[in-house]
């Protein structure tokens, strides 16, 4: 029987030190959490020669703190991990979808910013497909397909005459009246 590869191998050895359960969601959770930080100025700023720099020792060890914490629960390291993993595949995805539409323009460059509508379908597209992913790692899509598999028709009826009923009290009650320009003091 033939032996694994030096790479597989080498990947085994990964796991069993623990990289991917340990130093890779650290090191993730670290970076996101230092970087809003630093960015948000949340924990404040300080004066230095007329310059001003964030408070990077109190943001590394605030990021660091959350990041330890996170590792601490294995139920949110492999949440990260499925999530990073699913949300991965769905880039994969786009890029994919991507070259199969620029291969039909030829030699002519294709870019999404000149077709907003696509850009919009896109983003709507990818949170809607983040926002599966997070529910399926949580366990909770089950709960929201459940609820949708054994609603009643009668439910469903009332739902959509209240949706209908909202939707015309809306529109009756909306101001019609064009607005009014403020006049500015020159």
């Amino acid at each position: 029987m033939a032996e694994g590869t030096a790479l597989s191998g080498f990947g085994e050895f990964m796991v069993k030190i623990g990289v991917y359960d340990v130093v890779l969601p650290f090191l993730l959770v670290f970076t996101i959490i230092f970087a809003i930080l630093e960015k948000t100025k949340v924990l404040g700023t300080e004066k230095i020669n007329g310059n001003v720099y964030t408070k990077k020792n109190l943001n590394s060890i605030v990021a660091f703190s959350v990041a330890f914490l996170v590792i601490a629960s294995t139920q949110l390291v492999s949440i990260l991990n499925e999530v990073i993993a699913n949300v991965v595949l769905l880039v994969i995805l786009a890029i994919s979808f991507l070259l199969l539409v620029g291969s039909f323009f030829g030699s002519e460059e294709f870019t999404l910013a000149d077709h907003e509508n696509w850009v919009k379908f896109f983003m709507i597209f990818m949170f809607i497909g983040i926002v599966v992913i997070f529910l399926n790692a949580l366990n909770w899509l089950q709960y929201i397909a459940f609820f949708f598999v054994n609603i009643e028709t009668e439910w469903v009826a009332a739902i959509i005459f209240m949706i209908v009923i909202i939707g015309f009290m809306y529109l009756i009650t909306k101001d019609s009246a064009p607005k009014k320009e403020s006049k500015k003091k020159e």
